[in-house]
């Protein structure tokens, strides 16, 4: 029994030990040894699920059972693991950004010039649908035109750093690039549409009775470095702890269809051929609410069997960006003639985008 002790004894010595030293690393050290950690464990995942999938489940190779499994075995750890990586930084970049601040950012700006900016801070700002109600409040006090608060409003849920993973991970770079790239132009130029129309007339009355004051003043964003990546790690559990159902939910599906759906039985309905793909796509996309975590292995799957990448693109982005929630919430403070030109220009922009992208690829 003493010697139990003292082996305990020793052991808990040996952790704070292990802590200590842990703790007297430069903060850059320790990053890039964290990152080291990750990498190694990325690059092990394929033959891990090999390994589980072919040896130790002993599944044959070449069924619709092993690929599901193998898929989803690999597909799944892939995933987060990027999702943890990318959203503890982004979660880091959002740290020098508030609503205060956007706000500020925003005001007084040229219309065009505010259009690409604000598709710029929708991307790495933390709002989304949820927000629409009191952003929209917000930037009208602060004096900011209409336009330029649609192009935030579409890029804020549209392009994000869930769909940007996802979609890198799946598809690689160029596809992720171009998502963000046509994303962007989406919000650019349906927000400048919409200043054309003049539609302010449709707001609710008593959003412009609002007290319009100088602009609440920017928060305080002096922090120190380990405050941020405390807030890169709480990011993390706020967003990744939300969204990992979605992820194995949406990849599960995605398996299914990798397994057992026939190679281009979705050629007919979603390729190229059939021209109006396109605005089924678009039209189906935009009464569903789902988020990137669960549509994007869901369209991975779609293109792996014969579905066209414009189709699948427009799908995807009439489900993340036209959301149901969004249009009942701004329904508070938007009549519905501004609803109506509000959805019909973003999802007419989706549609180029995926007739576009039909012809080039």
């Amino acid at each position: 029994m003493t010697d139990m002790n003292d082996q305990a004894i020793i052991t808990r010595q040996q952790g704070r030990g292990v802590v200590s030293l842990w703790s007297a690393l430069p903060l850059p050290a320790r990053l890039a040894l964290m990152l080291a950690v990750w990498y190694a464990l990325y690059r092990a995942l394929l033959p891990v699920a090999d390994f589980i999938t072919y040896r130790l489940l002993a599944l044959p190779h070449g069924t619709h059972l092993s690929s599901s499994i193998a898929f989803l075995i690999f597909e799944v750890p892939k995933v987060l693991m990027l999702l943890v990586l990318v959203v503890f930084g982004v979660g880091i970049i959002r740290t020098f950004f508030t609503p205060e601040r956007t706000r500020q950012m925003l005001a007084g700006r040229r219309e065009s010039v505010g259009n690409v900016l604000a598709a710029g801070l929708g991307i790495v700002t933390p709002f989304c649908s949820c927000s629409a109600v009191p952003l929209f409040l917000g930037f009208v006090e602060t004096g900011i035109p209409l336009g330029v608060t649609f192009s935030f409003l579409i890029a804020a849920p549209m392009i994000n750093e869930v769909a940007i993973v996802l979609l890198y991970a799946m598809f690689g770079w160029k596809v992720a690039l171009i998502y963000v790239s046509t994303g962007m132009m989406i919000a650019i130029v349906a927000g400048w549409v919409m200043g054309r129309l003049h539609l302010e007339r449709h707001v609710e009355p008593w959003v412009y009775e609002l007290q319009a004051g100088d602009g609440a003043a920017v928060e305080d964003t002096g922090l120190d470095w380990s405050t941020r990546l405390a807030m890169g790690r709480q990011a993390v559990r706020d967003i990744v702890g939300r969204v990992w159902p979605y992820v194995v939910g949406g990849i599960a599906v995605g398996a299914g269809i990798h397994g057992y759906v026939p190679e281009g039985f979705l050629a007919s309905f979603m390729g190229k051929g059939a021209w109006w793909s396109v605005p089924a796509a678009v039209l189906l996309g935009v009464p569903m609410y789902s988020n990137a975590a669960g549509i994007v292995p869901v369209v991975q799957a779609l293109l792996e069997k014969g579905a066209a990448l414009g189709t699948a693109l427009a799908f995807m982005m009439a489900v993340i960006g036209l959301s149901l929630p969004e249009t009942i919430i701004l329904r508070k403070v938007l009549r519905w003639p501004l609803i109506a030109a509000f959805l019909g220009v973003v999802a007419t922009g989706i549609m180029i985008v995926g007739f576009l992208f039909n012809l080039i690829f």
